[in-house]
This record gives C-alpha cells, sequence and structure tokens, in this order.
C-alpha cells in the first residue's frame, strides 16, 4: 500500500487539485481515497491507476457540489488557491504536463462539475475517452459532447491540443524589474490592450472587488495600489517565485508572504493578472 501511495500521490493530487480549485481540499481528498482503499478487495486493483482516479473523481464531485453554493456567497472575485508542489512525481505524473496553467484553472471555474471532470482528465491528464467514460459512468459519446462543451465555454477550439505554456523566468524578470523601478512606458508595452486584472481578497484583506480592465486601467493599478503594497522604507519587495509550475510573482512583508501574482502571457503580452491575497489561500505558499 506505501508502494501504491509513494507512485500516485502526485497524480491524484493534481486530479483533485484541478477538479476543487483548492489546496487544502486536494490534500484531504488524497488522504480520504488512500484510507478507503484499505477495504477494497484486491481483485478490484488490477488496474490502480484508473481505479484512484475514479475515486479522487468522485470525491471530488461531491466536493464541487458543496464549492459551488459557498462561491455564489463569496465576496468578490473568487480565484484557485497557488502552491508549491511537495509531491515527488513518479513515471506516472510527469512534473508539468499532467497540470493545467493558472489562467486555465480559473476557466475551469466556467464549466459544469461534469464538464469540469471529462476536461481535467482528457486534457491535463491524457486518459482516453474509453477510460473517461469508466470512471464517469457515462457513454464515450456523452464524454465527447461534453469535452467539446467545455472548451466551447472556456473559448477554446476542441479539436486542437490546449496550450499551457507559460512566460519564461527571464520575460516575468523583465516585468518584474519594470514594476520595481516604476516604469510606465515598460509597462503598457507588456501588457495587451485588453488585459484584465482579477484580484482576490476574500473580504478578509482589501482587494480590488471588481476587475480592472483595460491596459491603462491596468496599470495604473500596478504602479499604485500593487507596488504601494510591496514598497518597505522605500524599497519595492517583489520577488518571483515558481508556483502551479510556472513562473509567479510574491510581495512579502515582515510576517510572509500576503500577495501572489499569477501571469497570463501570450505573444509577450499579459492577457490577464490574478492577485491572491486572501490569507486563506496563502497557506501552502507562506508555509
Amino acid at each position: 500500500m506505501q508502494e501504491m501511495y509513494t507512485q500516485y500521490k502526485g497524480l491524484l493530487f493534481k486530479l483533485a487539485y484541478q477538479l476543487t480549485g483548492s489546496v487544502s481540499d486536494a490534500e484531504d481528498v488524497v488522504q480520504d481515497v488512500f484510507l478507503k482503499i484499505y477495504d477494497v478487495p484486491p481483485e478490484k486493483l488490477a488496474e490502480p491507476k484508473a481505479y484512484l482516479c475514479k475515486m479522487v473523481t468522485n470525491r471530488c464531485r461531491d466536493l464541487q457540489k458543496a464549492a459551488r453554493k459557498k462561491r455564489e456567497q463569496y465576496y468578490g472575485e473568487w480565484l484557485p488557491e497557488p502552491f508549491i508542489s511537495h509531491y515527488t512525481d513518479s513515471m506516472d505524473a510527469v512534473v508539468n504536463d499532467d497540470l493545467l496553467s493558472y489562467a486555465m484553472l480559473v476557466l475551469l471555474e466556467r464549466l459544469s462539475s461534469s464538464e469540469r471532470v471529462v476536461f481535467v482528465l482528457r486534457e491535463a491528464l491524457g486518459f482516453e475517452y474509453q477510460e473517461i467514460a469508466r470512471f464517469t459512468e457515462k457513454s464515450e459519446v456523452n464524454c465527447r459532447k461534453l469535452f467539446s462543451r467545455a472548451s466551447s465555454k472556456m473559448g477554446l477550439d476542441a479539436e486542437e491540443i490546449v496550450h499551457t505554456e507559460t512566460a519564461s523566468q527571464e520575460w516575468v524578470r523583465g516585468f518584474l524589474e519594470a514594476l520595481k523601478q516604476g516604469n510606465m512606458d515598460q509597462i503598457l508595452s507588456l501588457l495587451d490592450p485588453n488585459v484584465v486584472s482579477v484580484s482576490d481578497g476574500g473580504g478578509k484583506v482589501p482587494a480590488a472587488v471588481d476587475p480592472i480592465e483595460k491596459r491603462d486601467a491596468v496599470a495604473r493599478f500596478l504602479l499604485g495600489p500593487v507596488r504601494n503594497l510591496a514598497t518597505i522604507n522605500g524599497a519595492v519587495m517583489i520577488e518571483m517565485v515558481q508556483l502551479n509550475g510556472q513562473p509567479s510573482l510574491i510581495i512579502r512583508s515582515s510576517e510572509g508572504i500576503h500577495t501572489v501574482g499569477m501571469l497570463h502571457v501570450e505573444g509577450n503580452r499579459i492577457l490577464n493578472l490574478y492577485f491572491v491575497r486572501n490569507p486563506d489561500k496563502l497557506k501552502h505558499v507562506n508555509g
């Protein structure tokens, strides 16, 4: 059992995390599944990867129903929890190939629970429709329709592979320097004309309640409130770290990290900025 846990815990965590958007929930799901596996007859574990993924999928479905109600009452914008991976990947869980970009996780919130399950199993983890049908107890035809519908809701082409490529460390470092120096012209050059900035404070800390749209408004936000948050004794304290498998920004005070910034970059321009400030969602970054 320990060998099975070691081999599959990384894969199962990534599946649960992408289905829930919560590190805490994903960790609880993985622990719960491995506790329940002790009561499963050995003959059902002939294909452990498939059986474990099905268990995780079913458990996350239950959580999604409860989570949707909570998010309807959430103050301001809701964003997924960022994390630093502490799992060792086995040969069955490649480091980043089975983890969608943060921007894609945000888009997943548009989907129903069934659409999200099918999309993650297919696009992130690369399961065939036959396997997905078995996990979800739906027909292959239905799974294909769910995937197509999910892609449409997310503004994607269902026939093309989703690109989860993120900005390079060098590119993010250049953006970081422009922000530290307060270089308005350079910041504007790095933002898409239709860039959108979304902040999540959860009603617990100050944060923009509504998305900020358009290049000029986002640039003023970056060089005003964001830069002020990062300034200590005249110095701008923003660092670059690796979160969710991609270069990200953190703003730190003497008490620890209080803001995480995730970037969605295409064509060397920022399309979306996501600032997570809710302290409940930064536990797995600070710790």
